[in-house]
């Protein structure tokens, strides 16, 4: 049940538009709207996405967050939440990325799905979501924050429902060449080095995203079942990271090792 009126929601939606736009971070919406619960933060995240499409961008898929017990503690939260993935956020492997189109940029290690057939409904299971994928390819998120993860002039803490406002601390998506099927490995035991400038910073197991990493997908289809909303075939899906993210700077350069997977590399300018 929402809380805030339309014309909060939009002016919110329009703050984040602007900061992103200008590459400056506001304060954390919840610090103007207190009040707010997760139905606001969704509308704020659906308003701002609705400016970007209105710019001539478009929706190629959705990302899932906060899958991992670590995170969920971290947010104080115990459900995932869910981002858009915009055309515009996509880069290819090795593909050399403008720092500062991001503010506080930081990369996480994960698994994404592309889709072959239309995925619906509220029991949908992991077998499921591997019968109508099409491929899962290996790819990076990079996280940017719109507000101030922490407020620098109060030391304020933005919460769950300003990451969720702010598309889920979306900002780019850099994807692998290689394509691999659903069934060819146990996605469980997939996993990932991530170095930064030659130095290994995380590792992580795909069993982190809530055991299984189609589990995230199963969370995000449900979610939009009741809203007659379905996941579509070509969409591709973030399933959650398994690694804690880590910091980007200008200058540097990334390189995730997923084994017989492949590799992603790119570097930041």
């Amino acid at each position: 049940m929402s809380i805030l009126t339309a014309e909060q929601v939009h002016a919110a939606a329009s703050e984040l538009y602007e900061a992103e736009k200008a590459h400056r971070q506001i304060p954390p919406i919840t610090r103007s709207f207190p009040q707010m619960d997760m139905d606001d933060a969704y509308a704020i995240q659906s308003a701002w996405v609705s400016r970007k499409i209105n710019d001539g961008d478009e929706v190629i898929g959705y990302k899932i967050g906060l899958t991992s017990r670590a995170m969920q503690r971290a947010m104080k939260i115990e459900i995932p939440d869910f981002g858009v993935l915009l055309k515009s956020m996509w880069f290819d492997n090795r593909s050399v990325i403008p720092a500062g189109r991001f503010t506080d940029p930081r990369i996480e290690v994960e698994l994404a799905f592309v889709l072959k057939r239309r995925l619906f409904g509220e029991s949908l299971t992991v077998d499921d979501v591997l019968e109508a994928t099409d491929y899962i390819v290996p790819a990076l998120e990079l996280i940017a924050a719109r507000s101030f993860r922490v407020d620098l002039q109060t030391g304020y803490r933005r919460t769950v429902m300003d990451t969720i406002s702010d598309n889920a601390g979306n900002g780019a998506i850099i994807v692998g060449d290689e394509h691999f099927g659903p069934q060819d490995i146990d996605l469980r035991w997939s996993g990932g080095i991530l170095y930064r400038n030659d130095v290994i910073e995380e590792t992580g197991l795909a069993a982190a995203v809530l055991g299984h990493p189609a589990h995230g997908i199963c969370w995000v289809a449900k979610r939009f079942a009741p809203h007659g909303v379905a996941l579509e075939p070509g969409q591709i899906l973030l399933s959650g990271s398994f690694t804690a993210p880590v910091a980007v700077e200008a200058g540097d350069t990334f390189r995730a090792d997923y084994g017989k997977l492949g590799e992603i590399e790119c570097r930041f300018a």
